[in-house]
């Protein structure tokens, strides 16, 4: 009988792999980043790339200077091939030049089978990517390798789409299973995978769970650090020491222990993810409503005019540059031209976006926060013609003035509830419709969550009580029996 021999081996395997280049990098960046930010990109650019000229900041659009560098380009070849002593050696220069450009294009990025198909691939790939990862991304990789069959996955991606900024859920399962048409069971089931996720703590719905979920992935059961969260929460936050203590039959220096132990976790692990929000802002699109028309303005105060400097291109075109000095400046030239580019990208996509928001919350901008309606990116897209994420990285840290206010773009994406004419109504419309009614309400009776219920009820609008109170919370108003005026 032959033996079988283990052991390691080497071996040699081609494969081709996409690679996010540096350039398409930055331009996930310039998409990504806010007028603000966009500055900053753009300031660290001039640094680094002596080719790229800028002018005065002013409101002109970023158009412009590509139209200007287009004709000064445009004027360089009619001067070029003017009679002259050295205009055919320049034009020849230019030619040879712009031969070579393309070839090492072309043996710099190892395309020299690059065709069309090559290019959906790189485009498909390019709107795929996203920057930074997000909560919802961070949880449905581990979704996808929890092994939940297609309806568990489907309920705990609706129950993933469903957590505030601090990874809470802070919707009744009953209200998550009527608006989605999934069974509480499978829900209840998708919970109880969602809150084991890493961060520790998703999922949970008040604060009190989120610790003891936390303290549950280091502690025991019946530890004290977990008896002390899950028996005697409220006390705990009114720091009432020595009741804790009697409570749990331990010492006062055990209890204070203990606490500290407690403020190791994280009350909102969902924070992480999310932008920081104590920062400067600025319209990035202004949108206002006169006469009956609307009027779309990108706010380029923050971005200088670019263009390629003139006396490099003409540096190239004499020929002056040898070897590795010629080849850093056309290299420079070529990313400077890639930048400008890009910003245009960015210009025009927020431009575009922002119609095909305008033209579904036409209602909004007329009339207010009442009219919003439900958005989706995958509406927005396919609209524009992009991958949604594309959009999802257009819209972010981006915000638009609005004839109602300073709005973050996000703010235009909202699910909703059907309404009495069988149009959508956004939740922030079902917010104010609430706040509405209870303005109105007379002050020795004032309207219950569940009298609201009945008057939404009445418009068509299927809303749990719930609901209605977590809504009236958000918004600070008081209980019906504390808003009652004798």
């Amino acid at each position: 009988m032959s033996s079988i021999s283990q052991g390691f081996t080497q071996s040699q395997k081609m494969a081709q792999n996409m690679v996010l280049a540096p350039q398409l990098r930055q331009s996930l960046k310039i998409l990504q980043s806010s007028a603000l930010e966009l500055q900053t990109v753009i300031a660290e650019e001039l640094e680094v790339n002596p080719t790229l000229d800028d002018s005065p900041i002013d409101s002109v659009s970023i158009e412009e200077p590509l139209a200007d560098q287009k004709n000064q380009d445009e004027q360089s070849d009619n001067h070029d091939s003017s009679p002259s002593d050295e205009s055919s050696d320049e034009f020849e220069i230019l030619r040879q030049l712009d031969e070579d450009s393309r070839e090492f294009y072309r043996d710099s990025n190892h395309t020299n089978n690059y065709d069309s198909e090559d290019e959906r691939r790189r485009q498909h790939f390019f709107d795929s990517m996203v920057g930074e990862t997000s909560l919802q991304q961070h949880l449905m990789e581990q979704a996808k390798l929890s092994g939940l069959d297609d309806q568990g996955l489907q309920a705990m991606e609706y129950l993933i789409g469903s957590l505030d900024n601090k990874g809470f859920l802070t919707s009744p399962l009953s209200d998550l299973s009527l608006h989605s048409n999934l069974p509480l069971r499978s829900l209840q089931k998708a919970l109880e995978q969602l809150q084991s996720f890493d961060p520790p703590g998703i999922g949970a719905r008040n604060l009190q769970e989120c610790l003891l979920l936390q303290l549950r992935s280091h502690h025991h059961e019946e530890s004290l650090p977990v008896r002390l969260v899950r028996d005697t929460f409220d006390l705990l936050m009114r720091r009432r020491v020595p009741e804790i203590a009697r409570k749990l039959q331990c010492s006062v220096d055990d209890v204070q222990e203990t606490l500290e132990k407690i403020s190791e976790c994280d009350p909102a692990p969902g924070r992480r993810f999310s932008d920081d929000e104590n920062r400067t802002v600025t319209a990035d699109v202004i949108v206002e409503y006169e006469e009956g028309e609307f009027t779309v303005t990108l706010n380029n105060d923050f971005i200088p005019r670019l263009r390629i400097s003139p006396t490099y291109k003409e540096m190239l075109a004499r020929g002056r540059l040898k070897g590795k000095e010629r080849e850093f400046i056309r290299e420079k030239i070529r990313s400077g031209k890639f930048l400008i580019s890009s910003i245009e990208q960015r210009q025009q996509t927020l431009e575009r976006i922002t119609w095909v928001i305008i033209r579904y919350q036409e209602n909004f901008f007329k009339e207010g926060v009442s009219k919003l309606r439900p958005l989706t990116m995958t509406q927005v897209a396919k609209e524009v013609g992009v991958h949604e994420t594309t959009v999802s990285r257009a819209i972010a840290n981006k915000y638009i003035k609005t004839p109602h206010g300073l709005f973050e773009m996000k703010y235009f994406f909202t699910p909703g509830y059907q309404g009495e004419d069988g149009s959508a109504v956004s939740n922030k419309s079902i917010k104010d419709m609430i706040s509405a009614m209870i303005d109105r309400e007379p002050p020795e009776k004032p309207l219950s969550d569940q009298k609201i219920v009945n008057l939404l009820n009445e418009k068509n609008i299927t809303i749990a009580r719930r609901t209605v109170a977590k809504y009236r919370e958000s918004m600070g108003i008081l209980p019906a029996k504390l808003r009652r005026q004798y």
